[in-house]
């Protein structure tokens, strides 16, 4: 497993960001471990967290793109720390942009739209950038509003985690069915299998997270929704 993968299991699980025990989600399922972006609240954690998408989006799609979307909400710090450590690691000036909920109403630029930041331009290369996709619901949102904008091509979705949970179809992965869905390639920083791998029956700082209890109850989430 690459360095920054390892660092940024331990990353999250410094911020608090990755959980373990018993967790409702947003599908209605019931989850032995969960994943919150919006832990990272300080300058530096908001720093770390830039530079691993940044190196794993590098590592992953290297750099010809020009546009990183996060969807509101949790996206738009995501997009906006991520331009800033490809700045400073690999010297590519990438736009960002993100979307409102709901279209602004005033000011200079009212009835410009329901984006923020840059503006997508026909021609654009689009990276679009998430916290976490559990299901794939998100992108039924995030790829029309991305596609209406302007005539872009979209190069592909780097998340954070890639919970391995079957989609909305319940049969491939959720990543596997966005890609099937919509034509382009869905990524992870790391994936649970390497959080397992990493953390199971192996202390972090005095702790073990994954003991055999929670990896028996990981299993049974997995029998039941795992891809």
């Amino acid at each position: 497993m690459e360095q920054y993968k390892q660092e940024f299991i331990e990353f999250m699980v410094d911020c608090k960001a990755l959980k373990f025990g018993e967790f409702t989600l947003k599908s209605g399922r019931k989850s032995p471990f969960f994943m919150n972006a919006g832990a990272y609240v300080t300058g530096s954690q908001l720093m770390k967290l830039g530079e691993s998408y940044a190196k794993a989006i590098h590592d992953t799609y290297g750099d010809d793109f020009d546009v990183l979307f996060g969807p509101a909400y949790k996206g738009i710090p995501i997009s906006v720390v991520t331009a800033v450590a490809y700045s400073k690691l690999y010297g590519k000036e990438v736009r960002y942009c993100s979307d409102r909920k709901e279209e602004k109403d005033h000011g200079a630029d009212k009835g410009t739209g329901i984006l923020l930041g840059s503006k997508i331009k026909d021609g654009d290369r689009v990276m679009i950038i998430e916290d976490v996709t559990t299901s794939g619901k998100s992108m039924e949102e995030t790829v029309p509003k991305v596609r209406g904008a302007a005539n872009v091509e979209i190069v592909g979705l780097m998340v954070s985690l890639n919970r391995m949970e079957k989609g909305l179809g319940g049969k491939v992965s959720a990543l596997e069915e966005i890609k099937e869905k919509y034509g382009f390639d869905a990524h992870a920083i790391v994936t649970m299998q390497d959080v397992i791998d990493h953390l199971y029956n192996r202390p972090y700082k005095g702790e073990v997270y994954i003991d055999d209890t929670l990896k028996k109850a990981i299993d049974e989430y997995y029998a039941v929704y795992g891809a």
